[in-house]
């Protein structure tokens, strides 16, 4: 239990500082203690072989709740592009191959899109977070998404991934340029832990 906090620290199986960030953000207005996989020693990073994003999530948790000895945050996020029949899906941060880099997956994605107009380009980021236990078993399992477009020419500098090129109709902006506040009221992952946190709390209440 953190001395500060009414829950049980959390630990979330990622190693990406700006997804940390954003995930820690999300949870501490309700006061649940966010640790990083990073801060345990020895701990492996989890092979993502599953086949869908869930699979992946419910591994991560699994393995990560067994390695540290905490609840941990399993999450598995992507990219759906209509156009290319649901890719890069679940290989959206190796789209490029084994040495990716969200240039070369950026890169990648623009060239398959080459020649494809603006109003067939609509595409959908998926979330999809599973909760386990201390003991490896998964206790919560979310999934949101949000609709938006890609567009032919980066704009802006938040963000990660695929967020330059992923415009929201409603804003006339990518996730590169929007504000942080207003992406953690939008995006996918805050619509997935939206539906997360209330049982999320519930769960660690309750242990």
């Amino acid at each position: 239990m953190n001395s500060d906090s009414q829950y049980p620290s959390v630990v979330l199986a990622s190693r990406n500082e700006k997804k940390i960030g954003e995930i820690r953000q999300l949870l501490a207005p309700y006061g649940i203690p966010l640790l990083a996989v990073s801060e345990f020693a020895g701990v492996e990073d989890v092979i993502e072989d599953g086949e869908t994003f869930q699979a992946n999530a419910e591994k991560k948790a699994i393995e990560t709740a067994k390695a540290t000895g905490h609840w941990a945050i399993g999450e598995d996020s992507g990219l759906r592009v209509d156009a290319l029949a649901g890719a890069p899906g679940i290989y959206s941060a190796r789209y490029s191959g084994p040495d990716a880099t969200n240039e070369k997956n950026n890169a990648k994605l623009i060239e398959e899109l080459v020649g494809v107009p603006p109003e067939k380009r609509g595409a959908e980021y998926v979330c999809h977070i599973a909760v386990s236990d201390s003991n490896g078993v998964v206790r919560l399992n979310v999934e949101a998404t949000c609709r938006g477009r890609i567009t032919e020419d980066p704009r802006g500098s938040n963000g990660f991934g695929y967020d330059p090129y992923f415009l929201i109709r409603e804003y006339r902006k990518t996730f590169g340029e929007l504000d942080p506040i207003v992406k953690q009221q939008l995006s996918h992952r805050a619509r997935a832990f939206g539906r997360l946190i209330p049982r999320l709390l519930r769960e660690l209440s309750s242990r």
